[in-house]
Order: C-alpha cells, then sequence, then structure tokens
C-alpha cells in the first residue's frame, strides 16, 4: 500500500490549506452575489466562478485531511482548476462578450492579484512533493 511522502496540511501546505480556503469562501461569495444580483448579465462568467468555488473547497478539503485518496482527489481537483483559469482567462480576453464582469478566473485572476494562476502551479508542486510512495 502506498503511503504519502509528507502529510499534505504540513509545512507548506498549511499555507495551501489557508489560501484555497480563502479562495473557496472568496468565489462562493462573489458568485452567490453576482448569480443572486444579476444573473442574466453573465450567466457563464459567473455559474464558471461557482464551479471554481467548488473546486476551491474539494482542493482544500482534501489537503486538509490528506491520505492517499485525498492527495488523488486533490490532483484532479488543481488539475481542473489550472485547466479552468487558463481556457477561462483566455476566453476572457478573446470572447470579451462571455465576461462582461470580473470573476475569479477572467483575466488569469487579475483582480485576485493573478493568484488565481499562480495557485494551481503550487498545488501541483506541492502534491508532487507529497507524492505516495510504495510502502
Amino acid at each position: 500500500m502506498a503511503e504519502l511522502q509528507h502529510p499534505l496540511s504540513e509545512g507548506w501546505g498549511r499555507a495551501l490549506v489557508f489560501v484555497y480556503g480563502v479562495f473557496a469562501v472568496a468565489a462562493t461569495g462573489r458568485s452567490a452575489v453576482q448569480l443572486g444580483m444579476e444573473p442574466d448579465r453573465a450567466l457563464l462568467a459567473y455559474s464558471l466562478s461557482l464551479l471554481a468555488a467548488v473546486i476551491y473547497l474539494v482542493a482544500t478539503t482534501c489537503l486538509l485531511f490528506g491520505g492517499t485518496t485525498g492527495w488523488r482527489i486533490a490532483g484532479i481537483a488543481v488539475t481542473v482548476e489550472l485547466l479552468g483559469v487558463l481556457s477561462v482567462g483566455s476566453l476572457s480576453y478573446l470572447a470579451t462578450d462571455l465576461f462582461p464582469d470580473r470573476t475569479v478566473w477572467s483575466h488569469f485572476g487579475q483582480g485576485y492579484g493573478f493568484l488565481p494562476l499562480v495557485l494551481p502551479f503550487a498545488g501541483l508542486a506541492w502534491l508532487r512533493h507529497t507524492a505516495p510512495r510504495a510502502g
């Protein structure tokens, strides 16, 4: 049975849990307000922001609880996050009519200091560092 080299929520993992938790709350709040106030203004963009919130919540939970299963699910979540921020970031420049309002991933997270672009790379690096090894 494989075991993790390092617990996911220790060391730099604590910082990742914190940042992912903050982003989960921020993206949930922002998307809920946007969807509640003017859903017709940018339904796709706001819905993708809500998806980002769910992904951040999954990553936070998996990093916090750890284990091999948590590591695997966190890997999937962070990979989807990376694909999402790259796709939405690109689309927000190429198809501006789809993103009339800022969201967590639009313009590669510019409204959040580009942390949404950096975060999945940091998450993947941490997951690689903590990868399960044969036990």
